[in-house]
């Protein structure tokens, strides 16, 4: 079962876009840039502490959700969440991207892969990541980050194809798109919710999931395709499982990629956990899917 609402997720990271900068022209360019943003803060965190390499990624503004159940709120926040895990004192880190996609106006995008983290005299360990970023004048910088537990087995590390626009789209500055928009995704994630509480996690899964979406899943490796992450969960004709997008969204200017955050709450139970979900659509009439989460 491949519960990501209650699969434990350690989670860190969430920038907030600066001043636009030029649109690439070119989508297999622009997710190449981004792939190769990702690969470089990873080579630049080679000797040095994992909190450090993970926090260069990160804005000052940061958000994320933690494994307490709560957000925190800013990088200094974030990485005081590092250092207080004892593992993170004296191990480094390194990872690659196995897939990642792009806005139509080239300024948000994904990646998701394995992390290898290394501490002397322990053997090493193995992470899946998942990071949402925003292009800067500085660069790519992380928008939001999770990471978990990859057990041993056998994983596949060949690159994906990417996820991407038909076309790149100059940026869109528009307030009122950009509330549009966000409002469309927050809609779409509750009414996720609600299918689910209606006829069940397996079809709702499968229902708002792209055919190329990826899950963490509890395994080794990731789970992809709307059809295998649907029937990982149990064929049951309810669920007692509700969620909304009621801390965070974020979609490109051509609102055709986004971010959710929120909180899952289960019914009879105490407390809440913290989520976040990568949505696109090809173009803006079309309906909001998970790509990934």
């Amino acid at each position: 079962m491949n519960y990501r609402l209650l699969t434990p997720i350690y989670c860190i990271g969430l920038a907030i876009a600066g001043p636009a900068v030029a649109t690439p022209s070119n989508p297999t360019a622009a997710v190449n840039e981004l792939l190769d943003a990702d690969r470089q803060f990873s080579s630049a965190a080679a000797g040095i502490n994992i909190v450090d390499g993970i926090a260069a990624m990160l804005a000052p503004d940061a958000i994320s959700p933690t494994p307490a159940g709560t957000f925190a709120r800013g990088k200094d926040a974030i990485v005081a969440l590092l250092r207080a895990n004892p593992n993170n004192a004296t191990a480094t880190a390194e990872w690659a991207p196995v897939r990642g996609g792009i806005s139509a106006d080239g300024q948000q995008g994904f990646t998701y892969g394995f992390q290898i983290i290394h501490d002397a005299g322990k053997p090493d360990r193995r992470a899946k990541y998942l990071a949402y970023w925003v292009r800067r004048p500085e660069g790519w910088r992380v928008f939001g980050y999770k990471r978990a537990g990859s057990p041993p087995g056998s994983v596949s590390t060949a690159v994906r194809a990417p996820a991407l626009p038909p076309v790149m789209i100059p940026s869109r500055p528009s307030a009122a798109l950009q509330k549009k928009y966000a409002e469309d995704l927050a809609g779409r994630e509750s009414a996720f919710s609600a299918r689910a509480g209606a006829v069940g996690l397996r079809h709702a899964f499968i229902e708002f999931g792209s055919s190329d979406a990826m899950n963490f899943g509890g395994g080794s490796d990731f789970t992809f395709g709307n059809v295998n992450i649907g029937n990982g969960f149990p064929p049951d004709t309810s669920s007692d499982l509700t969620w909304a997008a009621d801390e965070a969204v974020k979609t490109s200017s051509t609102g055709d990629l986004g971010i959710t955050f929120g909180f899952i709450h289960q019914a009879g139970q105490p407390g809440a956990f913290p989520f976040f979900t990568v949505w696109r659509r090809a173009r803006t009439s079309d309906r909001w899917l998970y790509v990934a989460e």
